[in-house]
């Protein structure tokens, strides 16, 4: 006879989203079970956001040492390819000190129950694992997100990488092709290509990192092109197949194909929600392409069961980052726990790709207002006039402010050194209602890339210091004495 278990919360998954509910609920005293079938950690600390930000640093230093020589702190050099045995070491060094954060010791040592198996439903208010039967109160779906595979003709038959193989390369790939051009294939190129591999990225957009402001994305893609790396854009895949050891890719374009071949194809076209073996059906629970359907206060079509993180489909699959899944585990708390309302839209949500430069925004984009046929100013500094960056030569890059003509901030975005966190004031800002006023009035060290911000901000009251009503009360003033 198996185990029934009776929590007041059980949360499937522990990764980002599941891990931050656990421990939330546990701080509270609330009887927590945690269900995990794989690394605990999940996709961000193993796959994902960490090793990726590992890999970056290491391609960074290696840049820094090419781009010594500008500063006349080291005669030009002719660095030799990056030992990936060590970039890889390197890599899983950071994964497991962080590990220690994410452990089942630790969060046993919390309270929380942790089983390592897999869960299913069996009906609304069930859920198996292993031997244990499950019936709390109310369930976190908290599976998260695996890659997607694109359908093209061959792809399954040629060996590839994605970002759950990538980081465990140990040898130097000796061209990379990398099929997307969004944040996570910009983010590994430039990466590989920093530590010495030739990379092309193909894209089937005009342009790489098509969700983004065209503006801004076209100062990273620039840097890319100057750094070295092939972009094939607004180009097609019509097959994947073998060719002499290496993989090869038919592209196409107006009627007229190109072949490409590298040693490694990295698969970088987006990710898909974990839905598969839960059981949803028995317990009532939709999904559709985008992950399983949800409200605005996080509940699935079953009132007893939330779902968070990658797995959460329609509007919450707009917020498919670490920072959105651990906000979103505090709305669960607030609405399980103490019944107080909430909504997922409701706090704005910054998103980062950390290339060099950084690409950050919050809030609405310029084509977003424009679609909404709203007023509005824009408001642009760039990196180029600020003291800082001249120092530093991170001179690439501006910041874009949207604002209303009264000077509500709608959005920014940031292109630029230090971008992801440049872009924290105006994400505060946005929170709490402020306005670019408060922004311009602020005062920061100087020299500071933070300088940008008010900068920008600044450029919201140089009409009205212009205006003649401003020239004539000056005007007075004097006349005063």
């Amino acid at each position: 006879m198996s185990e029934v278990l009776q929590p007041d919360l059980c949360v499937i998954g522990a990764g980002s989203a599941g891990l931050s509910v656990a421990a939330i609920a546990a701080s509270f005293g609330v009887p927590v079970v945690l269900i995990e079938r794989a690394r605990m950690g999940g996709e961000c600390l193993n796959t994902g956001c960490v090793p990726s930000k590992a890999l970056i640093a290491a391609g960074e230093r290696r840049h820094a040492a090419e781009a010594a020589a500008a500063f006349g702190a080291l005669p030009p050099l002719l660095l030799p390819s990056a030992d990936f045995s060590h970039v890889r070491d390197h890599i899983r060094s950071v994964i497991a000190a962080i590990a220690l954060n994410d452990s089942q010791e630790r969060y046993t040592a919390m309270g929380v129950m942790v089983l390592r198996d897999s869960a299913r439903f069996t009906d609304a208010q069930t859920v198996e694992a292993g031997s244990r039967t499950i019936r709390a109160r109310r369930f976190v779906i908290a599976t998260g997100s695996q890659p997607a595979v694109p359908r093209i003709p061959g792809l399954e038959a040629v060996p590839y990488l994605t970002n759950e193989t990538i980081f465990d390369v140990a040898e130097r790939p000796a061209r990379l092709v990398v099929i997307g051009g969004g944040p996570v294939g910009v983010e590994i190129a430039q990466a590989f290509h920093r530590l010495g591999t030739p990379v092309i990225i193909v894209e089937a957009e005009p342009r790489l990192l098509p969700r983004d402001d065209p503006e801004l994305a076209g100062v990273v893609e620039r840097t890319l092109m100057r750094e070295g790396i092939s972009l094939r854009l607004g180009m097609a895949i019509e097959r994947a197949e073998m060719r002499n050891g290496n993989v090869a890719l038919i592209l196409s374009r107006d009627g007229r194909e190109e072949s490409l071949e590298g040693s490694h194809l990295l698969v970088a076209t987006g990710r898909r929600s974990v839905v598969d073996d839960l059981g949803l059906e028995a317990a009532g629970i939709l999904h559709d392409r985008t992950g399983i359907t949800v409200d605005r206060g996080l509940r699935t079509t079953n009132r007893r069961v939330y779902a968070i993180g990658d797995v959460a489909g329609g509007l919450a699959a707009a917020f498919r980052f670490t920072h959105a899944a651990s906000h979103q585990a505090g709305l669960v708390i607030r609405n399980a726990l103490f019944r107080l309302p909430v909504r997922v839209d409701d706090a704005p949500m910054p998103r980062v790709t950390y290339t060099d430069p950084e690409l950050a925004s919050v809030g609405l984009s310029e084509e977003d207002v424009r679609a909404k046929r709203r007023s509005f100013r824009i408001l642009r500094w760039t990196f180029a006039e600020n003291d800082r960056a001249q120092a530093e030569r991170e001179t690439a890059g501006l910041v874009k402010a949207i604002v209303t003509p009264r000077g509500r901030i709608l959005g920014c975005g940031i292109a630029g050194a230090r971008a992801g966190e440049l872009i924290t004031p105006w994400t505060l800002a946005i929170a709490k209602g402020l306005k670019v006023q408060d922004l311009a009035a602020l005062v920061v060290p100087y020299p500071t890339f933070s300088e940008v911000t008010k900068r920008a901000a600044v450029e919201f009251i140089r009409p009205a210091a212009q205006s003649a009503w401003a020239r004539r009360a000056i005007n007075l003033v004097r006349r005063l004495g």
